[in-house]
């Protein structure tokens, strides 16, 4: 649905309308389903790098624009083919987890981009899910276990160390966009609940694109608001950074939605979200070869978050 993974089984259960106990008992996965689950993870641990890429030319308010732009325009013609079987009733629930999913979290990744590393950027958003499980106790109620709790602890506590670690950092300045980074996965966090919540029984497939496609008007109303012809006449990286970002777009929200129904189909939800422990190592990876400062705090503060994860999840 967005170009960021749903790292919990709530999330994992949006992307199919099929009922629970027969997604369980799919078949082991096959190499087939563990080429896509890479493929899956090399998608979206490459959105980093591709915002930083659009930021040569453009300022975060154009890169988010034309990202969630490109991809409603994508998916309408998906909303056209699929118009009769949408519950229009819905459009609300539907718009507001779009929101939270997409329009939001553009947005406070390019702006944390321009301060931050996109290999730093993309180890915090691991944090989705310890978001997940904090926001799933106030809709359903349940009690987290130590083990939870422990593991919400250490992500935030690693979370904490990248940031303070970081050359020039500050309470008052790198904090604060590692603050943006935190709140885009807290709006991951509220969309995954929300799905499980209010649109269980519809398919992925619908709320994705629809909601997209709504989108993309206000994308297109606060582009409207920058200098975007400007940048097109005057600054020389200006169609490179198109590119980098329609890719963004195209791969990291469409494709990978689409990957992501289909592994989710193929195997189980727990599999499928095995995505997460991928995505922060191939933002690392790209951030090494485009020359980004990898030090000791970087790999203590991911092992810590990814710890974290994992006791979440259980």
């Amino acid at each position: 649905m967005r170009g960021q993974p749903l790292s919990l089984r709530g999330m994992a259960d949006r992307m199919t309308s099929q009922p629970i106990e027969k997604r369980e008992i799919a078949r082991r996965p096959a190499l087939t389903d563990w080429v896509l689950l890479v493929l899956l993870g090399v998608t979206w641990g490459s959105s980093f790098i591709l915002i930083k890429k659009g930021l040569v030319a453009f300022d975060a308010v154009q890169v988010a624009g034309l990202r969630l732009l490109l991809s409603g325009l994508a998916f309408v013609p998906v909303v056209v083919w699929v118009w009769r079987r949408i519950d229009w009733s819905r459009w609300k629930d539907i718009l507001w987890v779009g929101a939270t999913g997409n329009f939001f979290p553009a947005f406070l990744f390019a702006f944390a981009q321009t301060h931050l590393s996109s290999s730093l950027t993309g180890v915090l958003s691991t944090l989705t899910p310890v978001f997940t499980l904090l926001l799933g106790v106030f809709y359903f109620r349940f009690f987290p276990t130590r083990q939870q709790v422990a593991g919400v602890v250490l992500g935030f506590a690693g979370a904490l160390l990248l940031l303070m670690m970081e050359p020039n950092s500050s309470w008052g300045g790198q904090l604060f966009f590692g603050f943006l980074v935190l709140l885009a996965t807290f709006f991951y966090g509220l969309s995954n609940n929300l799905v499980k919540a209010r649109l269980q029984e519809v398919p992925s497939l619908i709320i994705s694109a629809v909601s997209l496609a709504m989108l993309a008007v206000p994308a297109a109303a606060a582009l409207a608001f920058t200098d975007l012809a400007g940048v097109f006449q005057t600054h020389p990286h200006a169609l490179a950074s198109l590119g980098y970002v329609s890719i963004l777009a195209l791969g990291g929200t469409v494709v990978a939605t689409v990957l992501f129904f289909r592994l989710v189909q193929r195997t189980t939800p727990v599999f499928a979200s095995m995505v997460s422990y991928i995505i922060p190592l191939v933002a690392v990876l790209w951030g090494l070869l485009d020359g980004e400062y990898f030090g000791w705090h970087h790999l203590l503060g991911m092992v810590l978050i990814l710890w974290g994860v994992y006791l979440a999840r259980r």
